[in-house]
């Protein structure tokens, strides 16, 4: 039982650990900041504003060990949700361990997760680092690594989590987490770092990380079409005889992109009915579950919201008869009959995959990204139309005061803004006491290996004890290794919503060409940017996706921008408005930013709407700021919005709305 946690410093987080543990919690989870994921020390210029939002900062050995203090690690099982820079925070673990007292045998029976998943980042979470061979090769080493010197640690938590949320079907997320499981296990082997009779033990520690959604049964049958699926290419693939070894070990976040602003109590049924999915049939139930708080849709949880959440499992698990009895779905035609449709369906993309070389080359030529922006793109659709009904948001929309948002401001936790010049001044305090020499020859010491072919942790851990940064080790990989920025699948995703006449579409194209017109002809501009570190880029893709559909000329590079980038193609591209999608938190720094950059360019009479996460008091400072607008997850119907951008494009050219 675990609820997903941290933030603003290691000794806040270290606290709220020690805390949830006195609670009953089994299991730390640790969310750390967009920083740390993205291989970022505090004090670089695309840090700004995200420091501590959302995760905890780790820049180093100093912060691991503040974060784990007075929490014994050999008792623990710590899941760290962290993909790109894994190894390095495995490394800095591994040594906090070692300086807790615990001898070789005792950091060999160190147990929890590193997720180390890199084809769902390039997909759907956006914190990807390096190119996709370099980032297998990373995998390829941890998980050859942990087998020898940590053999009860999960070196990899393959995650169809995030796929969900980015808008891919059931047989989607089992295919492509599929994929992503089988070129792993065929670098691994292909490495010949792992003995043949050990194959086993490989396959063994392999887990998932699944997401588990409102529609009950399709999650739990799809449960089952995992397990069944990953027996059968275990098996077959890599001839592993030992069922305990082919054993589908995976663990659930129920649904957080699902969660909804309006009427925002509706989210703890969502919540439960999300966890029974993956609980109430035996044969596919999670070994650990977490679940999101009822108010994340508004902001970041309390204390006492994720505390809530950690008492729902509690009181299914120990009030209710629920774990007592065999599956209780044993022999049920309809379940049967679905999961077989899934299996099929599953196994067919799989093989598709495989033709297109793999998960990996399917990633590089942005077919699987392609895929995604499309599912996504008709499940909004069928939102928006009422076909796809969420109840509080396209139907049943009238409410009563709610007691629990009455003020809004103290109903999420925010965290401080002067934090962040803490932790950066901390950072430099660590650089200057620490010996120099040391750390610079580990760093030299990673760039050779790195050009080489041995083991990276190796190196890596040597950093970690020499006092290297998180953002130093990782300059030195992409020294050697490169940047790699994802394909994003907008270009090449069809129509979701046709521009039939009389349709609102329609009447926004309308508007939209009018609009050129009046202004001297060419097309309307929008520029959609993702500034600082949030990789979260549905919302975005979905924004440019109509935008294009609705006659717009779309300029939309992807995400991790600097404002100074954005405001620069802005001027470029000579673009009529500028939309910022920022889901992080970091709105309050970031916004004003480009505000003033345009300002200073000459272009402060290009509108700019912003759409993200963002409490109600940060709107209405984001509007006295100048933001013509600001679209929050209530806004769910994208061809309105494309709409408002239009108004607010007549209104800053002095046109009739």
């Amino acid at each position: 039982m675990r609820t997903y946690a941290g933030h603003s410093t290691a000794e806040a987080s270290n606290e709220l650990y020690r805390r949830n543990l006195a609670k009953g919690q089994t299991g730390l989870s640790v969310a750390f900041d967009l920083p740390t994921q993205t291989g970022y020390d505090p004090d670089h210029v695309l840090a700004r504003g995200e420091v501590g939002r959302v995760g905890v900062p780790v820049a180093h050995l100093g912060d691991m060990r503040r974060l784990f203090q007075d929490i014994p690690l050999e008792r623990m099982n710590t899941s760290m949700t962290i993909n790109a820079t894994a190894m390095w925070l495995l490394a800095l673990y591994q040594v906090v361990a070692e300086e807790q007292g615990l001898d070789a045998e005792a950091v060999a029976g160190l147990q929890g997760t590193t997720q180390n998943d890199i084809v769902k980042e390039y997909l759907s979470r956006g914190t990807h680092v390096f190119p996709p061979g370099p980032s297998l090769r990373l995998t390829t080493d941890m998980i050859t690594y942990t087998v020898n010197h940590m053999p009860k640690w999960n070196p990899i938590n393959i995650c169809s989590y995030h796929l969900q949320e980015a808008g891919a079907t059931p047989v989607q997320e089992i295919a492509y987490a599929m994929s992503t499981a089988i070129a792993v296990l065929d670098a691994v082997f292909a490495s010949g770092h792992v003995p043949e009779e050990r194959r086993g033990e490989v396959v063994a520690r392999i887990s998932f990380f699944v997401n588990a959604g409102v529609r009950f049964i399709e999650e739990m049958c799809k449960m089952r079409a995992f397990g069944r699926i990953w027996d059968t290419v275990t098996r077959d693939r890599y001839g592993i005889q030992d069922p305990k070894h082919r054993r589908f070990r995976y663990g659930v976040q129920v649904n957080s992109l699902g969660l909804t602003e309006a009427q925002p109590e509706n989210n703890v049924q969502r919540i439960v009915l999300e966890m029974l999915a993956v609980t109430l049939s035996k044969d596919a139930r999670a070994r650990a579950v977490q679940l999101p708080a009822w108010n994340e849709a508004l902001g970041l949880p309390r204390p006492w919201d994720q505390q809530w959440s950690l008492r729902i499992q509690q009181v299914l698990a120990h009030e209710s008869d629920l774990l007592e009895y065999d599956d209780i779905f044993a022999g049920s035609t309809v379940i049967e009959e679905k999961v077989a449709g899934l299996v099929e369906a599953a196994t067919a993309e799989i093989a598709h995959i495989e033709e297109l070389g793999g998960a990996m080359a399917a990633v590089e030529s942005g077919y699987l990204k392609a895929e995604l922006v499309a599912s996504h793109a008709a499940r909004r659709a069928r939102i928006e139309s009422g076909e796809e009904k969420i109840v509080g948001v396209n139907v049943y929309e009238t409410t009563e005061p709610n007691p629990l948002t009455a003020n809004l401001d103290a109903a999420i936790m925010t965290v401080d803004p002067a934090n962040e010049a803490r932790v950066v001044a901390a950072v430099h305090d660590w650089r200057l006491a620490r010996d120099e020499p040391r750390a610079q020859a580990a760093l030299s010491g990673l760039r050779a290996a790195a050009a080489g072919s041995e083991n990276l942790m190796g190196a890596t851990l040597e950093c970690a004890r020499a006092g290297v940064t998180t953002g130093e080790w990782s300059w030195a990989l992409r020294d050697v290794f490169g940047e790699f920025r994802a394909p994003t699948g907008v270009s090449s995703a069809p129509v979701a919503v046709a521009a039939e006449p009389g349709s609102e579409l329609a009447e926004v194209r309308r508007r939209v060409e009018d609009t050129a017109r009046e202004l001297g002809g060419g097309r309307l501009r929008l520029l959609v940017g993702k500034p600082g570190l949030d990789g979260h880029s549905n919302g975005a893709e979905q924004i440019a996706v109509r935008a294009r559909d609705a006659g717009f000329e779309v300029v939309y590079q992807g995400i991790r921008l600097t404002p100074e980038q954005i405001v620069s193609a802005a001027v470029a591209e000579d673009v009529h408005c500028v939309g910022l999608s920022i889901l992080s938190g970091s709105h309050a720094a970031l916004v004003p930013d480009v505000l003033e950059r345009l300002r200073r360019a000459g272009a402060d009479d290009v509108p700019v709407v912003v759409g993200g996460i963002i409490p109600a008091a940060d709107a209405k400072e984001l509007r006295a700021a100048g933001v013509a607008a600001v679209f929050t997850p209530k806004d769910f119907g994208i061809t309105g919005i494309i709409g408002r951008i239009v108004d607010e494009i007549r209104i800053a050219n002095k046109l009739e709305v």
